[in-house]
């Protein structure tokens, strides 16, 4: 029979559950936490993959579809990770919009091809998609959540019949939003924007495209929500953080065994 006290070092709790729970990823260097398998993230990505395109319209021009697994392929190839079962499949689809799930499924609505309009374009997209899947963002986020969930509710505990305990669980909610989830995505975004810049110039894909991309995608999209409330961080960060990693890049890209430039038109 185990105890369980009326107050809790909520701080002590969670610093123990990131302590065991540390993964270095080779990409970056860094650690990051990860309670979940590659085997159970994989999974997870083949099986919310295949319900998903069930639902889609699968674009099947030849043409486009070649450039995909083309510029896809040379990509792939660039994290030497066999483990990966790649696809990537063309969605009809209005959305501006790509995405990648565990375990290398992507997936590239036709709506953006226009702001892509090279392959070089579509190598940024296609690299930052990629680098998702390397540095194993999803089950990162999964980890995180799953830490918030747990706070939340060791506070929830050791508050007990406070006055006050509902206001603050409910600012506790808030706070953790504001400032711990959409900051954490905004970090995978720009680890998986570098990573990605570093793919495609090493798939010999000119860097200098991809702030290009960015300046397009930008001019097309609109506005957008203020950078703390967003997501993904706004469109100057994004492309002062690309040119502040293009002399990098640009090294990779003179190495590379074959060179595409922009490549072709989409």
């Amino acid at each position: 029979m185990w105890y369980l006290p009326k107050r809790i070092d909520v701080a002590g709790v969670l610093f123990l559950v990131g302590l065991v729970s540390c993964v270095k990823i080779p990409e970056t260097g860094k650690s990051a936490l990860l309670l979940t398998s590659p085997s159970f993230e994989n999974q997870l990505g083949a099986g919310g993959y295949k319900e998903i395109l069930a639902k889609s319209k699968i674009n099947q021009d030849p043409r486009l579809n070649d450039l995909l697994r083309r510029v896809a392929t040379r990509i792939a190839a660039q994290t030497r990770r066999s483990d990966f079962k790649w696809e990537f499949k063309l969605i009809e689809s209005k959305e501006k919009n790509a995405w990648c799930m565990p375990g290398g499924k992507i997936a590239v609505y036709t709506a953006i091809l226009p702001d892509m309009m090279n392959e070089a374009g579509m190598a940024t997209v296609l690299g930052h998609e990629v680098a998702h899947a390397t540095l194993r963002h999803a089950g990162q986020r999964i980890s995180q959540q799953m830490v918030v969930n747990l706070g939340l509710s060791l506070a929830e505990i050791s508050l007990g019949n406070s006055a006050q305990r509902d206001t603050i669980i409910g600012l506790l909610g808030a706070g953790a939003t504001v400032g711990v989830i959409l900051p954490y995505s905004r970090d995978h975004e720009s680890e998986a924007d570098l990573v990605g810049l570093r793919y495609m110039a090493g798939a010999g894909y000119d860097p200098q495209e991809s702030i290009q991309f960015w300046k397009r995608f930008s001019k097309s999209s609109g506005g957008a929500p203020p950078e703390f409330l967003s997501t993904h961080p706004g469109t100057t960060t994004r492309i002062s953080d690309l040119q502040n990693h293009l002399a990098e890049a640009n090294r990779r890209y003179q190495t590379a065994s074959q060179k595409y430039g922009s490549g072709e038109k989409i």
